[in-house]
């Protein structure tokens, strides 16, 4: 545990009150921008006020957090928050996602997640980036679900789980990533010191990676793949492992990572192994969750590499092959 606590030293802080969030400090740090500035213009705005941070002990006028905002709306208006880049104005449109608005099909209290993050408040989104054929929350992911909740009342939701005992607030789907402009508005309306977590498959854009730049405490990743082959075959998405393995790399500079990996029958040499070296090559001191609870879901069974669970052998050997290369198992 106590290297644990080590490699999450924010992220505890954050929980014994030693430390602020990272968004609370984005809403006090000062910038200037006029929303008729270029795009170009407000993220050079963005990244200097990123690089020389400055947090006011008072809510200034305008605040990073409110550039992001700025720059997200942007963005939503021709869509890249992923890597699919459909560039859809998602006003008037569902991206390639199935998301128009923000639909919150689900947000509780959860108990399954890693030991050190619960109770978590998990907010489910309906909607997803990629279109796996084995997902086991299709029912979310792949089809339209829940419904639009104003940003305002849902940080209400957020204050109300923090005084029930959530350690964190919990961005997941489907995948948050096309509903960032709806959670940074959900956050410019927070007040709570508690710690941010981004729940995602990492195929966003480096746009995205950038506007989360100093809002999220601890990024919560799926690692799936170990190659392109597999990822196109079973995910329908191109350029999965550059995507991916860049994301990865912004998320353990700019935050804490803990990833998991979901060992896959049949998978163990072209995508395990290769994630796990991966990882191992750079991000020695990411935490990762080795899991072995794969079931053919949804669309699984018409795949005969993946239609089975993956056995209790093939999970040892995954978890075996991470100690060897002294990866830190939770």
């Amino acid at each position: 545990m106590n290297i644990v606590k080590g490699l999450l030293s924010n992220y505890f802080d954050i929980l014994d009150k030693n430390r602020e969030a990272k968004y609370l400090l984005c809403n006090h740090t000062s910038v200037f921008f006029n929303k008729t500035d270029s795009n170009e213009k407000l993220w050079k705005i963005h990244n200097d006020a990123l690089k020389n941070q400055k947090v006011l002990d008072i809510l200034p006028k305008q605040s990073l957090l409110d550039l992001k905002i700025e720059i997200a709306r942007r963005i939503f208006e021709k869509c890249c928050f992923c890597e699919r880049r459909c560039g859809v104005d998602r006003r008037k449109k569902t991206g390639n996602c199935g998301v128009k608005q923000a639909n919150v099909s689900s947000e509780f209290l959860h108990t399954g997640e890693e030991s050190i993050l619960i109770p978590s408040h998990t907010i489910f989104f309906s909607g997803c980036t990629l279109h796996c054929v084995f997902c086991q929350n299709w029912g979310i992911s792949q089809v339209s679900s829940g419904v639009y909740i104003l940003p305002l009342t849902l940080a209400k939701i957020i204050h109300e789980r923090k005084n029930q005992g959530s350690l964190n607030v919990n961005w997941v789907g489907g995948d948050p990533t096309p509903n960032l402009l709806f959670i940074l508005e959900t956050l410019k309306e927070c007040n709570d010191n508690i710690p941010i977590i981004w729940n995602s498959n990492m195929y966003c854009s480096i746009e995205t990676m950038s506007i989360l730049d100093g809002v999220v405490d601890v990024y919560l990743t799926d690692f799936k793949y170990g190659n392109d082959k597999c990822a196109k075959r079973l995910s329908f998405v191109d350029n999965y492992m550059k995507v991916v393995e860049r994301n990865h790399i912004k998320a353990y500079i700019n935050g804490e990572l803990i990833i998991r990996h979901l060992v896959m029958p049949n998978h163990i040499e072209c995508c395990s192994k290769p994630a796990i070296d991966f990882i191992s090559k750079n991000l020695p001191n990411a935490l990762i969750n080795i899991m072995g609870q794969y079931r053919p879901e949804y669309h699984a069974l018409e795949f005969k590499d993946i239609s089975r669970r993956a056995s209790i052998d093939e999970v040892l050997i995954v978890k075996n092959y991470a100690d060897k290369l002294n990866l830190y198992q939770i």
